[in-house]
C-alpha cells in the first residue's frame, strides 16, 4: 500500500496469542449491572483507554441497536451488533435493556419485558463480571478470568486487529449502509480451509454462489488481522497461505477495522487517532485499492444460476471513480428501495400485452452499450443484424431486454433480469425495450377499432391508460338523470348507475362541482396518473367524462358504502374487521406513496373516502384529486386547538406538503378505527373525551387503554394490540413530519413485522 511514513511499518508480521492470554487492562462490570435504550442518556459500558464502548445505539426514531464502537471518533462507528434473527431483527425500542443478571445471564429485554436475545455462554464456569477491552472485544468472564462468552467469536459484518476469524466463522454483510440487518452478501472461513465471499439466498442466509476464494481448500486453519495492519490466512503450521488485505498502518497511531460491506466487497480501513497522524488531512476512515477484495465485484458476480447478481433484480452495475459499485437501473425502470440501490429496479410502465405485437408501436428501444444481463435467456439467434435483434423484441411481448454483439448473435431476456455489468468494450449491447413518452397503455392504437366493437356502449380512449371516455350524455342516461344520490362533498356528488363496464353492471358516478384548471390537457393528464394505480386496497377508476365545465369520475361500485357509514353507524363493527380495515388502507397508502410510478399523495384521508366492497376490503377513493379540486377544498379547519381533525399541522404553517399528511390522516383514522367513535364528539360527557387523539393520549400515558374500547369484550381481549395501535397512532400524529414513519412502515408495524417504538412524550 502506497501511505507514506508515520503510515508504514517494518515489514514484520505480529503474530498473535490468543486473545484470552493477552495482557489486558478492563473495567469490571459486575453483576445486575444494567443499562436501558433512552433518548435522554449516553450510558455504556466503556473500555479502559475510552476507545471502545458497549451500549444501545439510536439508529432511527426511538429505536435502538445493542452494539459496540469506536467511542472517541464522531462517527461512532459500529464495529459488533446483537443480531437475533437471520433476516435481520435487531432493532429494539426505547425503554429496552441489556442485563448481566445476578446469576450471570446476559439478557437484552425489549420494553415490554420480553428477552429477544441472551448471550450462548460455553465452557462450563459461572459468569463472575463483564467487560470491555480496548481491543473492542466485549467479555463475559469467570472468576479467574476465563472467557465464556466473547463478541469477538460472535462477529457480525466488522474484525478488528487481534481478532482471529476459526474455520466455520462468518461475516454477514447489512442490508444497508444505515440498516444494520442482514444482507446479501457472507464471508466464511470454511471447514475445508478455503475462505470464500458468497451471495446468499436473500433474505435467508442460506449461501449462493461464491465469488471471491483464497482457494487454500485443505489447507487454511485461521484469518488474522495483526497489529501491523495486515489480514492473512494461515496454516495450523503457522505458515502465511494468503494476504488478503494489507494497510499497513501502526496501530498505536491509527484505529483499524476491516467490515464485509453491503455492496459485496471486504474492505480495509484505517483513521487517525490524532491530528499530527492525520498531517492536515480531514479526519476520516479512509482505504485504497489494495485494501479490498475482490477488485471488481461487477465482474465478480456475474454468472450466478439463481438470484440477482451484485445490484439486484432489473439493475446493472458498473464501477465508479472511487472503485465502488454504482447500481443504475435502465430507463423505464425505478429502485425497488429508494433507500438502497443495490435492491434492484421494478418497471415503471405497464408490459406490452402478449396480443400478436400490434401495439409495438407503442414501445420503443433504450439502446445501453457494453451492458449485458448474464443468465436467464429464452431465445437465441444467430446470425443476425442488431436492427433485426431490436424488431424481434419490439414485437415479442415477453421480451424486455435483447442483447446484440458483435458477432451476429441475439439473445432474448424475460423479467426479471438478473447479474447485470456494464464493461468496458466487451462488444455486446443491451437493447432495453419501454414505452414510448409517459406512455402506460396496454392497448394499441391499431387495436382501438378491434376492441370498441366488443363494447356495447360506445368509447374513447385517454393516452396513457386503459380508461373508458364516455359523454355526458352516456352518464345522465346511466344514472338515470342523476336520480340515486350515494354521498355528497364540499367539492363532489356520488350516484349510483348502470353500465357494462368493468367486472360488474353497478358504477358510482363522481360528479365534480369545482375545478383547479379548465384546461383539458391538465385534467387528462391527472385522470392518467390516477388510471395507471392498481392496488387491491385502491378504488378503480373505470373511466370519465370530460365536457368543458362537465368533469366526472366513474368508479367502480362499493356496496357497503362509507368507511364513515360503517364505523359510527348504529352498530359496532367487530374488532377483527377494524384491525382488517386498518391493515388494508395501511397497504394502499403505502402503495401511493412509494410503489406507483408518480407518487400521488392524497391530501384528504377520512372515513368518507374509505370504501368498502361486499367483502368490506378497505378500498381508498378520491385519490389522486388533490390537484384537479380547488386547493381550499381539500383542507378543513377546526376550531378545537386550531389545528386537531383530519389536516397535519403543516396545512396550516405554510410549509411544504409531502406524504406525511397522509401519515397524520392516517393516524386519526387509526384512533376512529379503534374506538369506533368520531375524531371530535361535541356530546362527550367528559370534555377531556371530546377530541380523541388527545383522549387517547392521556389514556396511553395513564395506563387505561381499556377506556377507549369500553363495552367491546374482543378488542378488550386483545387489548395488548390496542395498545400498540394506539403508539402506532400517536407516532403517526406528531407535530413535526419528520417524525412520522411512512406509511410502508406503518404496515409493518400494523402487522407487527417490526416493533413499535415508545412514542414521544406529548408536547401539549
Amino acid at each position: 500500500m502506497a501511505f507514506a511514513s508515520p503510515y508504514s511499518l517494518c515489514p514484520i508480521l505480529l503474530f498473535l496469542l490468543p486473545v484470552c492470554v493477552l495482557a489486558q487492562t478492563s473495567q469490571n462490570i459486575s453483576l445486575n449491572s444494567t443499562l436501558t435504550a433512552a433518548l435522554d442518556k449516553n450510558d455504556s459500558w466503556k473500555s479502559p483507554s475510552g476507545d471502545f464502548a458497549f451500549g444501545f445505539q439510536q439508529i432511527e426514531a426511538g429505536m435502538f441497536l445493542l452494539a459496540i464502537w469506536f467511542d472517541k471518533i464522531p462517527e461512532k462507528t459500529i464495529t459488533w451488533s446483537a443480531n437475533w434473527s437471520a433476516n435481520g431483527g435487531n432493532l429494539v425500542q426505547q425503554g429496552s435493556t441489556i442485563q448481566l443478571t445476578t446469576d450471570g445471564q446476559f439478557r437484552l429485554n425489549d420494553s415490554q419485558g420480553k428477552q429477544v436475545w441472551t448471550a450462548n455462554l460455553t465452557g462450563s464456569g459461572i459468569v463472575d463480571h463483564a467487560a470491555m477491552l480496548d481491543t473492542g472485544n466485549f467479555v463475559l468472564a469467570s472468576r479467574d478470568d476465563s472467557y465464556l462468552w466473547e463478541s469477538f467469536d460472535q462477529p457480525t459484518d466488522t474484525i478488528l486487529p487481534t481478532q482471529i476469524l476459526n474455520r466455520n466463522s462468518s461475516l454477514v454483510a447489512r442490508y444497508s449502509e444505515m440498516n444494520y440487518s442482514s444482507g446479501r452478501f457472507l464471508m466464511q472461513l470454511q471447514s475445508n480451509g478455503n475462505l470464500v465471499l458468497f451471495t446468499v439466498h436473500f433474505p435467508l442466509l442460506s449461501l449462493n454462489t461464491d465469488y471471491w476464494s483464497t482457494n487454500t481448500n485443505g489447507s487454511g486453519f485461521q484469518v488474522i488481522f495483526d497489529l501491523s495492519g495486515s489480514i492473512f490466512l494461515k496454516a495450523e503450521n503457522e505458515s502465511i497461505l494468503k494476504n488478503i488485505t494489507s494497510i499497513g498502518a501502526s496501530s498505536s497511531n491509527f484505529y483499524q477495522r476491516a467490515i464485509l460491506e453491503y455492496d459485496g466487497v471486504f474492505r480495509q480501513y484505517v483513521y487517525p487517532k490524532n491530528d499530527s497522524v492525520a498531517d492536515g488531512r480531514p479526519m476520516a476512515w479512509s482505504s485504497d485499492s489494495e485494501s479490498h477484495v475482490p477488485d471488481d465485484i461487477c465482474k465478480s458476480i456475474t454468472m450466478q444460476r439463481t438470484g440477482s447478481g451484485a445490484c439486484g433484480f432489473n439493475s446493472y452495475c458498473h464501477l465508479g471513480n472511487d472503485q465502488r459499485p454504482i447500481c443504475t437501473c435502465p430507463r423505464g425502470y425505478s429502485p425497488l428501495d429508494p433507500d438502497n440501490e443495490m435492491m434492484g429496479c421494478k418497471q415503471a410502465f405497464v408490459p406490452q400485452e402478449c396480443d400478436g405485437g400490434q401495439d409495438a408501436d407503442l414501445f420503443d428501444i433504450e439502446e445501453l452499450p457494453n451492458v449485458n444481463w448474464w443468465g436467464g435467456d429464452y431465445e437465441y439467434f444467430k446470425p443476425v443484424s442488431e436492427d433485426w435483434c431490436r424488431q424481434r423484441c419490439l414485437t415479442d411481448c415477453f421480451c424486455a431486454v435483447a442483447i446484440s454483439n458483435t458477432a451476429s448473435e441475439c439473445w432474448m431476456k424475460k423479467l426479471p433480469l438478473s447479474n447485470g455489468v456494464q464493461l468496458n468494450d466487451n462488444g455486446t449491447k443491451a437493447l432495453v425495450k419501454i414505452r414510448k413518452g409517459n406512455s402506460t397503455t396496454p392497448v394499441a392504437n391499431g387495436l382501438k377499432k378491434q376492441k370498441k366493437r366488443r363494447i356495447i356502449q360506445p368509447s374513447r380512449e385517454i393516452q396513457g391508460v386503459s380508461l373508458r371516455s364516455l359523454t355526458y350524455k352516456e352518464l345522465e342516461g346511466a344514472t338515470n338523470n342523476f336520480k340515486e344520490e350515494l354521498g355528497k362533498g364540499a367539492c363532489s356528488t356520488v350516484y349510483k348507475g348502470i353500465l357494462a363496464i368493468g367486472n360488474n353492471n353497478l358504477i358510482a358516478v363522481k360528479r365534480l362541482d369545482k375545478m383547479v384548471t379548465d384546461s383539458e390537457q391538465e385534467f387528462q393528464a391527472e385522470i392518467s396518473a390516477i388510471g395507471k394505480t392498481n392496488h387491491k386496497n385502491l378504488a378503480q377508476l373505470l373511466g370519465f367524462c370530460n365536457e368543458g365545465q362537465r368533469r366526472l369520475l366513474v368508479y367502480e361500485y362499493m356496496s357497503n358504502g362509507s368507511l364513515a357509514s360503517y364505523l359510527f353507524g348504529n352498530s359496532r363493527p367487530s374488532w377483527y374487521r377494524r384491525t382488517q380495515i386498518a391493515f388494508g388502507t395501511a397497504r394502499g397508502l403505502a402503495y401511493l406513496h412509494e410503489e406507483c410510478s408518480n407518487q400521488i399523495i392524497h391530501c384528504d384521508i377520512k372515513p368518507q373516502n374509505i370504501l368498502l366492497d361486499d367483502s368490506l376490503t378497505a378500498k381508498i377513493s378520491d385519490f389522486g384529486l388533490a390537484k384537479l379540486l380547488k386547493t381550499d377544498q381539500t383542507r378543513t379547519v377546526t376550531a378545537i386547538r386550531g389545528t386537531k381533525g383530519y389536516v397535519a399541522p403543516e396545512w396550516f404553517k405554510s410549509k411544504p406538503v409531502t406524504v406525511k399528511v397522509d401519515v397524520y390522516s392516517f393516524g386519526i383514522l387509526l384512533l376512529e378505527l379503534i374506538c369506533c367513535r368520531k375524531s371530535f364528539d361535541q356530546d362527550a360527557k367528559d370534555e377531556n373525551q371530546m377530541i380523541l387523539a388527545d383522549w387517547a393520549y392521556d389514556c396511553y400515558e395513564e395506563g387505561r387503554m381499556y377506556m377507549l374500547v369500553q363495552e367491546d369484550e374482543e378488542a378488550i381481549q386483545d387489548i395488548e394490540r390496542v395498545e400498540k395501535f394506539v403508539m402506532i397512532a400517536i407516532w403517526c400524529i406528531q407535530d413535526d413530519p419528520l417524525l412520522r414513519p411512512t406509511m410502508k412502515r406503518v404496515s409493518q408495524m400494523l402487522e407487527g413485522a417490526i416493533e413499535v417504538a415508545l412514542p414521544p412524550k406529548s408536547s401539549n
